[in-house]
């Protein structure tokens, strides 16, 4: 039991972003004996278990859950930028959701089995992502047609999407990892941009995917990463037909044109150009200086966004689900949705 309330307490702790001195002082105990707690020496009493809850914002119960959910292999981009601590913290929200996301799929009895139909190639060149790209829309039945809901396309095919509100962009991206080695789970930023959260999505999807050779170094393989969600977005086929397969120079708004009807970036759509050799690799670097010296050119690319929705929510509708069919309790339902129970009473109404 005291291994059990350990282990909950430093993750309820990491998920608030709280430091061990922080949470001594609100409890109104030593930080020694918050050390304690966190290594299962010792345990509160009913009082401040009660002061506990309250202050993580958890349900007393959630201290004496036992976890069944662990991370394999987690790729952070940009990892380089964390602290210790924000590592900590960030596994410890995922841990969180996906605990919770893997216990209602178990009470509602949803079985999710994860294929990888592009396994057998083996990522050998940077040209073979163009591959992989083509072969993954024919299993998922995408054709070459404009993506408009990435997140949902994900989770029909097994694959879990969890967002983190991280307010610093510029520390998180996403990364992706595989849950108790068999479910897979890509963790975004909700608070980026439309074209940079369905980038994301895919740079991570090209994570879990992507069978590369070992030959690739680690920066190489965000490389072919990048590659693979630009072909995604972007397939090769739609770009030959309507831009061609080599150009001088490109306007402004036949980028601005793809931006909005497949939602991808006109930065990426740049270096998607000058690795398919449509452009030279001067021109795309001329194209980022122009940008960036040039305000009015700037505002230009940044205005134009891709008019779709990019939030996961299959999540939530299986915890509606499983209230409305009276499996659940509505104060279970607001543990696993962290919201008050009047904000759900509102939403209930059921037909």
């Amino acid at each position: 039991m005291k291994e059990i309330f350990a282990y909950r307490l430093k993750n309820a702790r990491k998920i608030k972003g709280f430091s061990m001195q922080f949470l001594a002082e609100r409890l109104g105990v030593s930080k020694q004996m918050i050390n304690k707690y966190e290594h299962a020496k010792s345990m509160p009493d009913s009082p401040k278990l009660i002061k506990l809850s309250n202050i993580l914002d958890v349900n007393p119960d959630y201290f004496f859950q036992a976890s069944s959910v662990s991370l394999e292999n987690v790729k952070f981009r940009k990892k380089s930028k964390y602290s210790k601590s924000k590592i900590g913290g960030i596994k410890a929200k995922i841990l969180n959701k996906m605990e919770n996301y893997l216990s209602i799929e178990n009470i509602l009895s949803v079985k999710s089995e994860f294929l990888n139909p592009v396994k057998s190639i083996k990522i050998k060149s940077f040209e073979d992502v163009e591959e992989v790209a083509i072969q993954l829309r024919k299993s998922w039945k995408i054709g070459n047609d404009p993506i408009h809901n990435i997140i949902s396309l994900l989770e029909s095919h097994e694959i879990k999407v969890v967002e983190i509100d991280e307010s610093d962009q510029k520390l998180f991206d996403g990364l992706s990892t595989f849950i108790n080695d068999k479910y897979p789970v890509i963790v975004i930023n909700k608070s980026f941009e439309i074209e940079r959260k369905r980038f994301t999505l895919f740079h991570e999807l090209g994570h879990l995917l992507l069978n590369i050779d070992n030959n690739f170094t680690e920066k190489e393989e965000e490389k072919l990463c990048n590659r693979f969600s630009g072909a995604m977005l972007l397939p090769e086929e739609i770009i030959y037909k309507e831009i061609g397969k080599q150009r001088i120079k490109i306007s402004i708004n036949e980028l601005i044109n793809f931006q909005k009807q497949f939602g991808i970036s006109i930065s990426a759509q740049i270096y998607r150009l000058a690795d398919l050799g449509i452009i030279s690799e001067y021109r795309k670097q001329s194209f980022y200086i122009q940008r960036n010296k040039n305000s009015e050119l700037k505002k230009t690319t940044d205005k134009e966004r891709f008019a779709g929705n990019e939030f996961s929510e299959r999540f939530d509708r299986l915890v509606y689900k499983a209230l409305s069919q009276e499996i659940i309790s509505i104060s279970k339902a607001s543990a696993f949705l962290n919201i008050d129970i009047s904000s759900i009473s509102k939403k209930m109404a059921l037909i």
